[in-house]
């Protein structure tokens, strides 16, 4: 995969995310520290690192759900607005699936799914339905369609979470850890879908522990310790052959479980 990375950098064309030398901090925490990253068309990053490293507020702050305090996070070449509808738009251009699910629990399934495409993009209710069904259907869980997020399981739910944030025909995919709170026999039903978004040349930044996702996945894997990017590489290269004692490290421990 990693061939289509580096010809969509070579052709000098816009990266769909762009952060330039992104800082925050919350109070005395440092949690990021002169962040740059550029994500191209139909490239799939993976970001890995230790707990507390910052790869979760990175992924936030390109949703702009944390708010940063320096440098500048950019859109396909536009820099992501401050508040309001503009920032509403670019925000339904990102698609963002989290850790917890964030489903309307007083609504069905069909109806979190459509709630976005009826009142962000204008579609009415049978063209949202008509979407909605498709999309359940393709990550495996049209048969919930009817049923309130409590009666599924862990991965149904966040299966329908994905079903949600494709429904607005986003330019990219960002998932914040997206298994950690499923048990363990659930997870591989999540990652599955995954996979078959990135064959299906989806732009993709995965916050994620799942080191087996990311070696067969990722274009690019990214490690981050101590709030910075340590170092970044095809995942074979990465996994291999770590250029950096800190990703060594975080490998050997992780290697050691």
């Amino acid at each position: 995969m990693s061939q289509r990375t580096t010809e969509g950098s070579r052709s000098g064309e816009t990266p769909v995310i762009e952060l330039r030398h992104v800082e925050k901090h919350f109070g005395d925490l440092h949690v990021l520290r002169d962040v740059s990253l550029s994500v191209h068309r139909g490239e799939v990053v993976v970001v890995i690192g230790p707990s507390g490293s910052g790869k979760s507020t990175m992924c936030r702050a390109i949703n702009r759900l944390e708010t940063i305090d320096s440098g500048e996070i950019l859109i396909e070449g536009e820099p992501l607005p401050q508040e309001g509808r503009e920032l509403a738009r670019m925000r339904a251009e990102l698609g963002m699936v989290f850790q917890q699910f964030n489903l309307f629990s007083h609504m069905s399934v069909l109806d979190n799914v459509t709630l976005g495409p009826r009142d962000v993009l204008g579609l009415s209710r049978e063209e949202a339905e008509s979407r909605a069904m498709e999309l359940l259907a393709r990550v495996g869980v049209a048969e919930q369609a009817h049923k309130v997020p409590a009666q599924l399981s862990g991965g149904q739910q966040q299966r329908a979470a994905i079903a949600r944030s494709l429904a607005m025909r986003p330019k990219a995919m960002m998932f914040d850890e997206p298994t950690s709170a499923l048990d363990p026999e659930m997870i591989n039903e999540v990652l599955d879908v995954m996979v078959e978004l990135a064959r299906g040349g989806m732009t993709m930044v995965v916050v994620t522990h799942e080191m087996s996702f990311a070696r067969r996945v990722a274009d690019r894997v990214v490690f981050m310790a101590d709030g910075q990017i340590m170092e970044e590489g095809a995942p074979d290269a990465f996994f291999d052959h770590p250029r950096t004692q800190r990703a060594r490290d975080f490998l050997d421990s992780i290697r050691g479980h």
